[in-house]
């Protein structure tokens, strides 16, 4: 018999990549020097932009990438092996809200955005 589940709320912790300035903050976030990989040039050779950087997250599935605006996250229930994957802000925006740390107790949220 075919029967309906409702997702259980999980609290999560999650850093967003800004692109590359904020490479060490995600790093000590995950835990180690993560690799970069350059997606881009072009504007940066044309002198209108900084290089397009991406970042390589070692996940459950397999190598993944995060590129500007993604949310890296950590699994609700690590193992400590590939603990964390990246997520697009769009997706991310529309599954999670932000948890006041004044309501820590009582584990209201807000939408976030």
């Amino acid at each position: 018999m075919v029967q309906k589940f409702r997702k259980k709320p999980v609290e999560i912790e999650a850093i967003q990549f800004n692109g590359n300035s904020n490479k060490q903050h995600v790093d000590k976030f995950v835990g180690k020097d993560l690799r970069s990989e350059l997606e881009s040039d072009t504007a940066y050779v044309a002198g209108k932009g900084a290089p397009i950087f991406s970042l390589l997250i070692e996940t459950k599935e397999g190598i993944m990438k995060a590129f500007k605006g993604d949310w890296i996250i950590k699994e609700p229930f690590p193992t400590g092996d590939r603990d964390f994957y990246p997520c697009k802000s769009d997706i991310f925006k529309n599954t999670y809200d932000k948890v006041e740390p004044e309501d820590k107790n009582r584990k209201h949220a807000r939408p976030f955005g």
